[in-house]
């Protein structure tokens, strides 16, 4: 019997990291990792035979079709931001591109990877998300948009991330969490507000033993895992930003004496007064506030042990030091 066949795209990313060491130390398959330049790659990728670096662009994927052809599982983490037209092209263009130079005869499955941004409260796609979202926000929109229209649609699983955390000495920083510790220093002055809003996050290291999961179990159309068919969520039990301030407050050992509510027309206010210039999409998550989902999809409901389920979890795993009781 053959060993399947793994390509996985953003191999030297955050999320890449965690899903190529999650893959490399559990499994026996043969990896193709697509990275734009090996040298970012801080994981050992030698440590066993099956494993390949294959280094090339993602605006330059018909290079490895025939490589493609032969591939049995899909992981596409590869994103761009930042230049629109770049990030169009990769986040749309090739990444269907990619898709469709795949076998459906042999692929078993395609893991792409979206953002809960796209996503309302209903788990549906959010129209704001793509009229008004970010370029990258558009980008993911818009290619989910697509993906049913391909021949490949009936083996894709769309995966939608909350908020990313992750990352340590020999891993990339998510973008959250290369913050972390510059957000504790405000948390003195957090204890005294009262915000309005909610939001779910999940570590990368949960994420890929989620995508592990996945590999190893193709789920069908019909198979609905605590809910969940082919589109995935992913996050923990969702939290208010008050239960952030407080459980935060808690770690470091402050105590809360009062909470003054900081409120939509507070904040309109202060934005008037100061005439502080907003994008769109940020007065849409402004007024939003509570960017939270159906069913997040997170370890613990594939009878797995979460690595990273609470906030304190987090602040620790980022080495904020714990106060003292």
């Amino acid at each position: 019997m053959t060993t399947k066949r793994i390509l996985l795209t953003g191999a030297s990313g955050c999320i890449g990291h965690y899903i190529a060491e999650t893959l490399i130390q559990n499994t026996d398959y043969d990896l193709y990792l697509l990275v734009r330049n090996p040298a970012k790659i801080q994981f050992d990728y030698t440590v066993r035979p099956g494993i390949t670096v294959l280094q090339g662009d993602m605006q330059d994927i018909e290079q490895f079709a025939d490589l493609l052809q032969t591939i049995q599982c899909a992981i596409l983490t590869a994103a761009a931001w930042g230049d629109p037209k770049v990030t169009f092209d990769i986040n749309v263009v090739k990444t269907i591109r990619l898709m469709n130079l795949l076998d459906p005869a042999v692929c078993e499955q395609v893991i792409y990877f979206s953002t809960a941004s796209i996503l309302g409260r209903d788990n549906q796609p959010l129209k704001e998300a793509g009229e008004i979202g970010t370029d990258y926000v558009r980008s993911k929109y818009d290619c989910h948009q697509k993906l049913a229209k391909l021949a490949i649609a009936p083996k894709i699983t769309t995966v939608f991330p909350t908020l990313v955390l992750g990352g340590d000495e020999n891993k990339p920083y998510s973008h959250i969490s290369g913050g972390i510790t510059d957000v504790t220093k405000w948390a003195g002055l957090m204890r005294f507000l009262k915000v309005d809003g909610s939001f779910h996050f999940i570590h990368a290291q949960d994420i890929a033993q989620v995508v592990a999961y996945l590999v190893d179990h193709l789920p069908e159309p019909s198979d609905a895992v605590n809910g969940l068919a082919r589109e995935w969520v992913l996050g923990n039990p969702k939290m208010t930003a008050d239960e952030a301030i407080e459980e935060l407050c808690d770690y470091l050992n402050l105590r809360i004496y009062f909470r003054i509510p900081l409120s939509i027309a507070l904040a309109n206010v202060i934005i008037k007064v100061f005439r502080l210039q907003m994008a769109a999409w940020d007065r849409f998550s402004l007024d939003y506030r509570h960017f939270t989902h159906q069913n997040p999809m997170n370890p613990s409901k594939l009878g797995l042990t979460s690595y990273c389920p609470t906030l304190s979890d987090v602040l620790r795993l980022s080495g904020v030091p714990q106060g003292r009781k």
